[in-house]
Formats: structure tokens, C-alpha cells, sequence
């Protein structure tokens, strides 16, 4: 029996299906199963259907073979329970931060005085405090994107669905924010779909690993993380042994993505 915040994907299967050409296969016979306030990695090379799946997941494409469940709801549409992060911060360039973190409260019919307080107490969370009156074009890339994860998180999704999140971001800001998240997930628990090509990324911040094939897509395994890492982890032997573990799981995927492209 899934708990209520648990994600269970069942021999799902998707077609992109472009103008005036033949219908792509993107993911084949996928079952997953995401267990509640699990941090899940889709690690695998570029055009194999992670995101698809991300978005599947999130309601945003429909399934046209196979089911999806939340608990024991049917994913047929995008619901506030499941919030998305995308990689390239999709804030409103004419909202502030606190406009943009308010987002999603305003749709909520709560009172001022919450939405005030709960907006706050996120921009807060993600470390934005004296940047409430800023403009995106005034933030730096990791600003922004914790801005954006601050909008996703207030509104208390119970499911956090991650596109690449820090794709965008240059190398430093990039392993500040990873370490940011993993303070974030471990203050305020939530089951975590996190989509990557980076092995180390996956490594640092999963608690599974799912290696997706190249396309069409499939679950070629799973890998357990160490279940406790020290801040430094990723100086550590164990590390760097995932790390080659994993790739060596993805490299032969790599390459018949390149083959095939």
C-alpha cells in the first residue's frame, strides 16, 4: 500500500508525436516507484526522456499508456500538491521576490496576514532576506533560482519536481546551491524527483539513483545512496566510488545518445 506522498509509475509509455513526421518513442515501459519523502534521482544522457517523465509526473503531459499515482490518486492534471522547479528560473521579470514568492499564496484565498507570514518566513528559508523589494534582473543566478524554489515551496507542495534546476548556474554557484537544497529537503521534508545529467550531482544529493537508458527511455537500474554523508562528502573514497559506479552505469547510454543523434 503507497503512502499518501509516495509516486508510483506503471508501464508508462510516451510518444512525442511532431508535425509532418513519424511519432518519436521517448519512454518505454517505464514502473518506478518514488517512496514518501524519498530524494530521487533520473540520471541519464540528454534526450532520454527524464523530463518527460518529470512532467508526466507533474500532470503537464498526458499518459497515454500506463498510470502514474500519487498515493492512491490518479495523475491526470497538474495539482498543487506537486510543485515544479524549472532550470531556467521561469520567475515574473516584473514581479519582486516577495511578488513572485506571493505567487502562488494569492490563488489560495488566504488572509493578508498569512500569505505576509508565510511568504516571509520562506524568502527567509532559502536566504533572500533584504532582497524582498528586488527585481530578477537585479538577483544573481542562484538568487533567482532560490527565489524560484522559495515560490514552489511556500504554497506546501507535497512533492517537488526538479527540471535541472542548476543547469544554468556556473560551476561555484552550482555546488553552493546543491548544498543549499540539501539543508532546504532536510528542514522541511518532501518527496523529491530530481532531474540530472551530472553524476556527481546525483550522488551528493540522492537518496536513490534511478539510470534511465538512452531513448526511448528505460529504468536500467537503481541505485541505493549511502543513507548518511557528511558535509565533506563528496571529499570523501566512498564518493568518488559512487561516482565511478554510476558512470560507468550511464557511460554506454552516453554514448548510443551521441550515436543516435
Amino acid at each position: 500500500m503507497s503512502s499518501s506522498h509516495s509516486i508510483v509509475v506503471d508501464q508508462v509509455t510516451h510518444r512525442y508525436r511532431p508535425p509532418n513526421r513519424d511519432p518519436v518513442l521517448a519512454i518505454q515501459d517505464v514502473s518506478l516507484e518514488v517512496r514518501d519523502k524519498e530524494f530521487l534521482a533520473l540520471l541519464g544522457p540528454s534526450g532520454c526522456g527524464k523530463s518527460t517523465l518529470l512532467y508526466m509526473i507533474g500532470g503537464f503531459i498526458p499518459v497515454e499508456e500506463g498510470t502514474i499515482r500519487l498515493g492512491d490518486k490518479r495523475i491526470t492534471e497538474p495539482g498543487r500538491e506537486r510543485g515544479v522547479v524549472f532550470q531556467h528560473f521561469a520567475l515574473f521579470p516584473w514581479k519582486t521576490v516577495k511578488q513572485n514568492v506571493m505567487y502562488g499564496l494569492d490563488k489560495m484565498n488566504l488572509p493578508k496576514v498569512e500569505k505576509e507570514a508565510r511568504s516571509q518566513a520562506m524568502i527567509d528559508l532559502v536566504q533572500l532576506t533584504g532582497f524582498e523589494a528586488s527585481f530578477p534582473s537585479a538577483l544573481s543566478g542562484g538568487m533567482k533560482q532560490r527565489a524560484a524554489i522559495a515560490r514552489t515551496l511556500v504554497v506546501e507542495p507535497d512533492v517537488l519536481l526538479m527540471d535541472e534546476p542548476f543547469g544554468a548556474l556556473d560551476a561555484q554557484t552550482r555546488t553552493l546551491m546543491q548544498e543549499e537544497l540539501r539543508q532546504i529537503v532536510k528542514r522541511s521534508p518532501k518527496t523529491v524527483v530530481f532531474v540530472t545529467h551530472d553524476v556527481h550531482e546525483a550522488v551528493l544529493l540522492a537518496d536513490r539513483v534511478a539510470v534511465m537508458t538512452a531513448r526511448p527511455g528505460r529504468i536500467k537500474t537503481i541505485v541505493d545512496m549511502p543513507p548518511e554523508r557528511s558535509v565533506d562528502f563528496n571529499r570523501t573514497p566512498e564518493f568518488h566510488e559512487m561516482v565511478d559506479h554510476l558512470w560507468d552505469l550511464v557511460k554506454g547510454e552516453a554514448s548510443a545518445a551521441v550515436r543516435a543523434a
